[in-house]
């Protein structure tokens, strides 16, 4: 800050003044000096300018000129040409007392020194600065023109926003997006059961893809409907559903034209750190957006609805986007917009076990169906009505974990573990057979080597390794088939 707020007066120096004996004491004195004497003091915004004092009479021919200490000069007359009032000051004084040439036009010059004098000022005359500087806002505030407010700066006129971006991919994927209502059946009041998921539109004949457990309980004389982000609601019948896969096909009645199916990415290409964006319907709440990345790729995931001891089985993409009961059937996305996945079961805590559907909130571990093997199921669907599903034709238990996946004594209902003439049958495999890896992948349990069977097609070729009697066997298994859920 400038000692110049405060108004001292700048006496002129002499027209001819003396050599000193020696130089200044230091060079911020003399910076000190200048800046008292030359520079502008501030300009008080619609002061009026005071009326200039009557002009002593110039000295007679011979008379002496009066001496500097009757002259001062105002800090604020350096403003004004020559003639005018104040009068202008006097041309600046060399530091060694010689007359400065009138200086030409320069560039704005370095204050540094001027500064630190400025600052060591300020420190003395504190009580003085401030006290000016509190007159001079109050003498502001008595004008009423003026005014205090500052004025924020203008909002954009478009708020665009890159293509890539979250808000861009769920704003082109939402009106593809519909929330699913089911109403069982039941004819007596009380007795009808509904629920509510996602879908998403699959093809342009207005086919909606979704989670099997989200329609289930409509699927038997019960009614569907699927309403779209922009409120407008159709009705909907079941096209085709998978238990095993937990995958169903709907189709809206009266379908509307211009239906924009979703981009379809490919499950395979997916990286752990990947990001995600999830849509759904979390607890009826339609239109939700949430975002994650892949937390982890091939994770072995038993779903159910916890109503019934059937599961569905699944190599599963996991996410930690918030997915919660509402969101199953919903489509995971990757960062383009490409579905990757069908978001279709948490683990929660409190849950009834691993990746099991329940009412407790999301923790960060969801599972998605690969879009890869749901294409697959949909268009068998689509196709046909009825899934198929690739077998080896052997019964193994599904309760063991971590050594692999026994084969067991006997399947269901009596009936032999090794389906004669089977695919396992044929490739030497026998009860009591632990499989502990599949195309090279370890397998821990049953319902991990049905996962990556399920992740096949009727026909492919694989590889077991199986351990019996303490050693380790390698077959190649070609692949049947099961049709329906039977």
């Amino acid at each position: 800050m400038s000692t110049e707020n405060e108004g001292t007066p700048a006496h002129a120096g002499p027209s001819v003044p003396p050599v000193p004996a020696a130089a200044p004491e230091s060079a911020a004195a003399h910076d000190h000096e200048h800046q008292a004497a030359g520079e502008d003091a501030p300009t008080q915004p619609n002061r009026p300018v005071p009326p200039a004092p009557p002009t002593a009479p110039l000295p007679p021919p011979g008379a002496q000129a009066p001496s500097p200490a009757d002259t001062t000069v105002s800090p604020a007359t350096a403003q004004y040409p020559q003639g005018a009032w104040p009068p202008p000051p006097p041309p600046p004084v060399s530091p060694w007392g010689a007359a400065a040439h009138a200086p030409g036009p320069q560039s704005p010059r370095k204050r540094s020194g001027g500064l630190i004098a400025s600052v060591l000022a300020a420190a003395l005359v504190a009580g003085g600065v401030g006290g000016g500087i509190g007159y001079w806002a109050a003498e502001s505030n008595d004008d009423a023109n003026i005014s205090t407010t500052v004025a924020s700066g203008d909002a954009p006129v478009d708020l665009k926003r890159e293509p890539g971006t979250v808000a861009a991919v769920a704003g082109k994927a939402l009106p593809s997006v519909v929330t699913i209502e089911a109403q069982s059946g039941g004819s007596a009041e009380g007795e009808a059961e509904g629920g509510t998921g996602t879908g998403f539109v699959y093809d342009k004949e207005g086919h909606i893809l979704t989670n099997n457990h989200v329609v289930a309980s409509a699927a038997d004389g019960g009614t569907l409907s699927a309403i779209f982000s922009d409120g407008k609601k159709y009705d909907a019948e079941v096209v085709g559903r998978a238990q095993g896969y937990d995958v169903a096909v709907l189709k809206l009645k009266n379908a509307p034209s211009g239906l924009t199916p979703l981009p379809l990415g490919d499950s395979e290409r997916v990286a752990v750190g990947d990001s995600t964006i999830a849509i759904g319907a979390p607890f009826g709440l339609s239109n939700t957006v949430t975002t994650g990345i892949i937390s982890a790729k091939n994770r072995p995931v038993a779903s159910g609805d916890g109503t019934s001891n059937k599961n569905s089985y699944m190599s599963a993409l996991q996410t930690d986007a918030s997915i919660n009961p509402g969101n199953s059937g919903g489509p995971l996305l990757d960062a383009r917009g490409a579905v990757i996945g069908i978001n279709s079961a948490i683990q929660s805590a409190g849950g009834n076990g691993f990746g099991q559907q329940s009412q407790a909130g999301s923790i960060g571990l969801g599972f998605a169906i690969p879009i890869n093997q749901a294409k697959n199921v949909a268009e068998q669907l689509i196709k046909t009505g009825r899934p198929v599903y690739p077998v080896i034709g052997a019964t193994v238990s599904m309760a063991e974990k971590g050594a692999g996946a026994t084969i067991a004594d006997q399947g269901s209902g009596g009936t032999p573990a090794i389906t004669p003439n089977g695919p396992a049958a044929k490739a030497g495999l026998k009860p009591g057979d632990v499989i502990t890896k599949f195309n090279g992948k370890p397998i821990d349990s049953g319902p991990t080597l049905i996962s990556e069977i399920w992740n096949h097609k009727p026909g492919d070729k694989v590889k077991l390794t199986f351990e019996r009697d303490g050693r380790e066997v390698t077959a190649t298994v070609t692949l049947g088939e099961r049709k329906g859920d039977g």
